[in-house]
């Protein structure tokens, strides 16, 4: 497994409340149904935290379908309806071709330096199967508020001053979270081997069907989506469905 010095020392960031975790589970079945129907499908979740997710998707894919979650760490609030297995790094214990779906909520930015980050998406494209999807979110570094320390411009400063800036703070003992640009995210896509199509505007328009949401930012997630693209690069998280291409990866040529 691909497990570096400076993974082993990753703290776990996992959202653990109920309700928040439903709703998430609703919004990804949305965009993910976009494109094709969740009943009856094989589905992986990468980064399974508190298990709400997983649990509430097993009853969207039904009987006939099949729900499996992996993580670092065992968090799980609910081990209903999913099967679970912990893992060491971005390896997955699976065979080639075993899921219809995979999905990456919050993942890619936890797993390690940018060759962590390569391999994680290697092994969803391993494991998905031909016309298989991948849902992948991932919080943009230019975002104005680091999301996971909550701290104004944290992912913006060089990595030898985030570590003294998060001490200073009383936010822990050192940064160990990558955010890419959406340019580096993209890049990482297509060496990967995958196509991608950025979904963050519709799940803006998701989030406004499902939460009750205050006058203005009820009115931004409605807003026109050329005025939405134009706020695009400070848009906080990026959201993605992912498909494999034709394309043979440069680590299998």
């Amino acid at each position: 497994m691909t497990v570096t010095a400076q993974a082993t020392e990753r703290q776990p960031h996992a959202i653990l409340d109920h309700e928040s975790r439903l709703l998430k589970a609703r919004k990804i079945a949305r965009l993910v149904e976009r494109v094709r129907p969740l009943e009856g499908t094989s589905l992986l979740d990468i980064g399974a935290g508190s298990g709400y997710i997983a649990s509430a998707l097993a009853e969207i894919v039904g009987p006939q379908g099949r729900v499996a979650a992996v993580d670092v760490n065992d968090q799980r609030r609910t081990n209903e309806g999913y099967e679970f297995v912990q893992v060491d790094g971005t390896e997955l214990p699976f065979e080639d071709g075993s899921f219809d779906v995979v999905l990456s909520n919050h993942v890619i930015e936890h797993v390690g330096d940018p060759s962590d980050q390569l391999h994680h998406l290697r092994e969803v494209r391993r494991v998905l199967r031909p016309g298989g999807v991948c849902y992948l979110a991932v919080p943009n570094r230019w975002g104005l508020v680091e999301p996971h320390f909550r701290l104004p411009f944290l992912s913006w400063v060089p990595r030898r001053l985030a570590d003294p800036y998060v001490r200073v703070a009383r936010r822990g003992t050192h940064y160990d979270c990558l955010l890419p640009t959406r340019g580096r995210a993209e890049r990482l896509f297509e060496k990967a081997g995958f196509q991608h199509e950025e979904v963050t505007i519709a799940a803006m328009r998701v989030y406004r069907e499902l939460e009750d949401l205050s006058l203005p930012v009820r009115m931004l997630c409605g807003a026109p989506a050329p005025f939405l693209r134009l706020l695009g690069p400070a848009n906080p998280t990026m959201i993605f469905l992912l498909r494999p291409t034709a394309k043979t990866p440069e680590n299998e040529r």
